[in-house]
């Protein structure tokens, strides 16, 4: 349950929401399960290397089942992001985050979507370790947003990146903040 582990808890929550129960199944450096999900079939993994080494399982997974980088989805933690919110994207960088660096130097490829998951890093100005930070427990903002990831997965499945983009982009926990009419304006 710490922030660095948000993607395994994410893959945990599809799971059970997918009917797969716990991923058991060993293969490739990586636990996983297939079931079917928005009408495709669905692999999900966890790899099991160090996280700096993610890429190996990840590319040694899409071999196995004859897949192109463009059939992958991560869900990873990012740092830069506020704790809770969750950013779709179609492709890019890995920012900050050491697991995503592995997969995109090993695929070569960075033209597959991505699911970050905010943990934020509060203390960066007054010099926290962000490898402390990471490994700590994560806390309810960052937690409201896991629990809202399996159904950013499947409105993903469903109805493609760009629907899930504009429907989980500007997810935030708790409520939704009361807009006030400025009453200088003309």
């Amino acid at each position: 349950m710490t922030r660095h582990n948000v993607g395994f808890c994410a893959i945990d929550l599809l799971a059970e929401q997918l009917g797969l129960g716990r991923l058991k199944s060993a293969k490739c450096k990586a636990l996983y399960g297939v079931c079917a999900a928005g009408g495709k079939q669905v692999l999900l993994m966890k790899p099991q290397t160090y996280m700096n080494l993610s890429g190996e399982a990840v590319r040694d997974m899409l071999r196995a089942y004859g897949l192109p980088p463009e059939k992958l989805l991560v869900i990873f933690d990012d740092a830069d992001l506020p704790a809770g919110r969750i950013r779709i994207r179609k492709n890019g960088s890995a920012g900050t985050h050491n697991g995503m660096r592995s997969i995109l130097y090993l695929l070569e490829s960075d033209q597959f979507p991505r699911i970050k998951v905010g943990i934020g890093h509060p203390g960066r100005e007054e010099g926290e370790d962000l490898a402390d930070y990471v490994l700590s427990p994560m806390d309810s903002d960052a937690w409201a947003a896991v629990k809202a990831v399996p159904g950013a997965v499947i409105d993903l499945l469903e109805h493609g990146v760009e629907h899930a983009m504009q429907e989980y982009n500007r997810f935030s926990p708790g409520p939704a903040p009361v807009k006030t009419e400025n009453p200088e304006k003309e």
